[in-house]
């Protein structure tokens, strides 16, 4: 995203933050793109809203009617923000570290998920985000999500996998004559 309309999304979030919550209830929005932080996903854009380190506990009962409303209204007037996330903004803990709150977002929830979907939570190297993103720029996938999903579609269509499959059954087998 060019950095004139990454400088007008960013001013209409504030915007609405500021609309939304109390003084001192947020220490810093930020707008994050593809190339800011691992976390975000080619063609994402990530709203992170830093809240103070010692609201943490607090943060979900007393602000998450607001929470959820500026989701919804970021959906609706924004639709290029693909998650809002919540954290304490503690510097002395590190990011992945840091307790988080998701609110919307992410391709599964946009997909609008599926009864015989189960969310898996795998953390990634460099090189791994790397090969999820290339399918992902390439157009193969949506995101990393579908990426994974791709990848292990492409595993279980080799002649080893059935293979594997069988003696897996086998030790099955074994196991239940014990």
């Amino acid at each position: 995203m060019e950095q004139a309309a990454l400088g007008r999304l960013q001013q209409t979030i504030d915007a609405l933050v500021k609309e939304r919550f109390p003084e001192g209830a947020i220490r810093q929005v930020l707008l994050l793109q593809y190339g800011d932080d691992p976390v975000v996903e080619p063609g994402e854009v990530r709203v992170r809203v830093l809240i103070p380190k010692d609201y943490e506990g607090r943060w979900e009962r007393d602000h998450h009617a607001m929470t959820m409303e500026l989701r919804r209204e970021l959906a609706e007037k924004l639709p290029e923000v693909s998650e809002l996330e919540v954290i304490p903004d503690d510097p002395d803990v590190p990011y992945d570290h840091k307790p988080r709150m998701y609110v919307g977002g992410g391709g599964w929830l946009r997909a609008g998920g599926g009864g015989d979907l189960t969310a898996v939570m795998a953390r990634l190297g460099p090189e791994d985000l790397e090969t999820l993103d290339s399918l992902i720029t390439a157009g193969v996938a949506a995101n990393r999500s579908d990426s994974v999903r791709w990848a292990l579609a492409r595993i279980r269509e080799r002649p080893a996998f059935a293979k594997l499959t069988e003696w897996v059954r086998g030790l099955d087998d074994l196991k239940s004559e014990f």
